[in-house]
């Protein structure tokens, strides 16, 4: 078994293979939900797992979907707005989310696992969230800091060195900070316009306050980068040291997302510039000591999810990777998703929405999947594969009571070609990805993906409305 992640560019490869696909935050994946799903599964799930017994650790995650500025690249479920008075309304319906959420988890509620997403959660003043996590510690039960992974998302521009050291008193221990690129004409093509020495105080003011790990989200691909531009800024990333780094693909999909019409299309580096930036931070990151952990994310050896990883204890849900094994999430906030014994559940993507269904006394579920017991089979053979870059046959099979060779044919006919391509090995009942296919996981992991199959078979003969949702780029 491999103990050491490690990943090689093979440009070639990429150019033949890189198309449309699924970033597998879950699986089956969320454009496969349905409103047949609803409130009632939702606590027939729950009915499920109280019956089972036992005190499970839960992940608790918290969508704050509130921006101060608009971020031309954006893709995320925001509400731009200088109109504090919205954020003090959601915060009073997100707090009767979670008190509902904490009286139906009553004897469960052990959080090992807090993130808060958005949208930018420091939107929120220090008071209301000194307020929104004294609620939630009222109706969970906290494991003791040095256990539990409690992670917040920030926009640098939005705190200062105070504030850092508010979010460690009231419980945050990780961080991940917001910085995509540091070049001034790049920053200005996206507007998000983020100095240097302003992200560098929050970073030193977060390792000061006694956070445990640090991350950086970066973005290659954006209007105006060149190798110029990301060399600079990946030499600056390198010098800030943190922990964890997050490199994104940009994808330029303006007819999903409206912000992005405000970028050029003549801005866009070309897609061989593209794949020559991604070459260099992969290089430049490992020769840094950062091991690739999968799937756009690096860290360092020492960190907990590179150690996760050594140990086959690595995770993916709906935040990206995870140090914790698999436990519920219960996710609180417009559009959040919460993953419950077996079954996957999605709240209204709309302010009115939520809270039209908050104000009628129900939990404000949308839509949702009940899996079955191939999803559930597929959801564990992509998820190894995503986490740990290799799959036992033989435990799968003895895991699940089924003959994977005969279950999986048709997918081991067309895991053939990726064999070809000497993307994955397929010996000793082992199915491994190479280094040189780890950039590829979303392709290979894609052959076991029977929904994606089914569409696809469909799509030609079914009106346009009924076309599978548009994915960006494995790579």
């Amino acid at each position: 078994m491999n103990t050491m992640p490690s990943v090689q560019f093979d440009g070639d490869i990429i150019g033949k293979l890189s198309m449309s696909g699924p970033r597998y935050t879950s699986y089956p994946t969320a454009d496969r939900f349905t409103p047949a799903f609803g409130y009632g599964d939702f606590l027939e799930a729950l009915a499920g797992l109280t019956l089972r017994g036992g005190r499970r650790p839960l992940s608790l995650y918290l969508h704050v979907p509130f921006c101060d500025r608009l971020c031309y690249y954006c893709a995320c479920n925001k509400i731009v707005t200088k109109d504090r008075s919205k954020a003090a309304t959601y915060l009073g319906y997100l707090k009767q989310e979670t008190a509902m959420q904490g009286k139906l988890f009553a004897g469960m509620n052990r959080v090992e696992q807090l993130h808060f997403g958005g949208g930018t959660p420091t939107y929120f003043s220090d008071r209301q969230m000194a307020e929104l996590m004294a609620h939630l510690r009222r109706h969970f039960e906290f494991a003791p800091d040095h256990e539990g992974e409690y992670s917040i998302e920030i926009d640098p521009r939005t705190v200062d060195p105070q504030r850092m050291r508010s979010l460690r008193s009231q419980g945050f221990n990780r961080a991940s900070l917001g910085v995509q690129d540091f070049d001034p004409d790049v920053q200005k093509a996206v507007n998000r316009i983020q100095p240097y020495g302003e992200t560098m105080a929050v970073m030193n003011a977060a390792r000061d306050a006694g956070f445990r790990s640090i991350g950086v989200d970066l973005i290659y691909g954006l209007p105006k980068q060149s190798m110029q531009t990301m060399e600079a800024t990946l030499s600056k990333v390198i010098l800030a040291n943190p922990d964890r780094i997050a490199l994104y693909n940009y994808a330029h999909m303006p007819h999903l997302f409206k912000p992005q019409r405000r970028i050029a299309d003549d801005d866009l580096p070309a897609p061989a510039a593209r794949l020559d930036m991604l070459a260099l931070c992969i290089s430049r990151l490992a020769a840094a000591g950062y091991l690739y952990i999968g799937m756009d994310h690096f860290a360092k050896p020492e960190d907990d999810l590179a150690v996760a990883q050594r140990h086959g204890r690595l995770h993916r849900n709906f935040q990206g990777y995870s140090t914790h094994a698999e436990m519920d999430l219960v996710a609180c906030g417009v559009s959040a998703i919460s993953a419950v014994n077996g079954t996957y559940s999605q709240n209204e993507k709309t302010l009115d929405g939520y809270y039209a269904r908050l104000d009628a006394g129900k939990l404000p579920i949308a839509r949702g999947h009940r899996l079955d017991s191939d999803d559930l089979l597929r959801r564990l053979v992509i998820g190894r594969l995503m986490c740990n870059f290799e799959l036992s046959v033989a435990s799968v099979a003895q895991g699940m009571a089924v003959p994977f060779r005969e279950y999986f044919a048709p997918e081991l006919r067309e895991l053939q070609g990726f064999v070809a391509d000497g993307l994955v090995t397929f010996e000793d009942d082992w199915i491994s990805v190479t280094p040189k296919g780890r950039l590829l996981i979303r392709n290979i992991c894609m052959v076991f993906d029977r929904h994606l199959r089914q569409a696809r078979l469909q799509a030609p003969a079914a009106p346009a409305a009924m076309q599978p949702l548009r994915y960006s780029r494995t790579i």
